[in-house]
């Protein structure tokens, strides 16, 4: 059975549920999804043993926190070249804020320049943090990991 290791950082707890929700979608294809606080990871071996990654992280200010940064280096030595990889996070800031510089945008740039990754055909994927927990967040965010695994399966 293929795994999926999805790594989020989350403050208000909105970039956490949207991690729950994508685990969901990746599950519906039979893979097996695995959740994580950044804190749960604390070296190398943590990331490895698994067919695909998906790190999330909110925005603030255009960028990632810091301890998004620290695991985007651990990432680097775990050697995960080839493996497929998304990312994901929540915003507060209106719509009309340029979204190719949010944190999930930044990861995905980070984490594929550094370690030979394949990114997910979807690309970085972004969400306001009060749709999360409405019908349309959760689907969006299932929809989200449902596509992840089937490419991972596929």
């Amino acid at each position: 059975m293929k795994k999926v290791l999805i790594v989020h950082f989350s403050v208000t707890g909105k970039t956490e549920s949207m991690a729950e929700f994508i685990a969901e979608g990746v599950r519906f294809n039979g893979v097996e999804a695995v959740v994580k606080k950044i804190g749960d990871i604390r070296d190398v071996a943590d990331l490895k043993g698994y067919d695909g990654y998906i790190f999330g992280s909110p925005t603030f200010s255009q960028d990632m926190p810091k301890p998004v940064k620290n695991l985007l280096d651990l990432a680097q030595k775990a050697e995960l070249k080839g493996k497929l990889v998304g990312s994901f996070g929540s915003y507060k800031h209106d719509t009309g804020y340029r979204h190719d510089s949010s944190a999930p945008a930044a990861m995905i740039d980070i984490i594929t320049e550094q370690n030979d990754l394949v990114p997910f055909d979807l690309g970085p994927f972004a969400l306001q943090e009060d749709i999360i927990d409405t019908r349309d967040g959760l689907k969006a965010c299932q929809d989200y990991g449902r596509v992840f695994g089937e490419k991972l399966a596929g």
